[in-house]
């Protein structure tokens, strides 16, 4: 291959070009630059198509030399998603209008079971807490100015009371997963206010 584009150089007239660019002919590496040449004259000059073959040859060996090398640069496809926590408790209110004191009432009897759902994107935890009113407070027992709150997750075969912390109401619960509680209230059994009374719980997802 070398000898051919050395042979197809020979007849780009850059030779001239160098022969008149050193002062003449004379010059020894022309001398034996012109026998060269005139051997592969020779040669060669027996194919007329030699030229043809020269530059099929040429750009083939272009081709492959292009196609033989690595790119300079690649792609990782990468994608994120910003995590979501988040629920809702439907239907969300619960009366328990007017109890006699230190009375108790619960959502199965007034039929205002609550639900929970997974509205985020990832699987959560809920959890749950009480407060304290603005005359009462909450408490493991009821008593004067002080109330009992509780919520089940077994249709009340069990009850935990409510604190003001946050306490676990339900695990490892998928998106658009549900979860279902009941609330139960012991009003104090004595107390020096007669207004209504907000007795909210708080419903709280975390990343599971």
């Amino acid at each position: 291959m070398l000898i051919l584009l050395f042979w197809r150089f020979s007849h780009s007239g850059a030779v001239d070009k160098y022969a008149r660019a050193r002062g003449g002919v004379g010059d020894k590496k022309v001398m034996w630059y012109n026998i060269v040449v005139n051997y592969l004259n020779l040669f060669f000059m027996k194919n007329k198509k030699l030229d043809l073959v020269i530059g099929v040859l040429f750009v083939v060996a272009l081709a492959f030399g292009v196609s033989a090398q690595g790119a300079d640069t690649g792609t990782v496809s990468a994608t994120v998603t910003v995590q979501n926590v988040s629920l809702t408790v439907s239907d969300g209110t619960v009366a328990y209008g007017t109890q006699s004191a230190g009375a108790m009432t619960s959502t199965l009897l007034t039929g205002d079971i609550q639900t929970v759902t997974n509205n985020g994107n990832i699987t959560e935890n809920f959890n749950i807490k009480g407060q304290d009113s603005a005359n009462w407070t909450l408490a493991s027992s009821s008593s004067t100015d002080q109330y009992t709150h509780q919520f089940s997750t077994t249709t009340g075969s069990s009850w935990t009371s409510l604190t003001t912390s946050y306490a676990t109401l339900d695990t490892s619960k998928a998106a658009a997963a549900t979860s279902t509680f009941d609330l139960r209230i012991y009003v104090p059994s004595a107390s020096t206010n007669y207004t209504s009374q907000s007795v909210d719980v708080t419903v709280q997802a975390v990343a599971s």
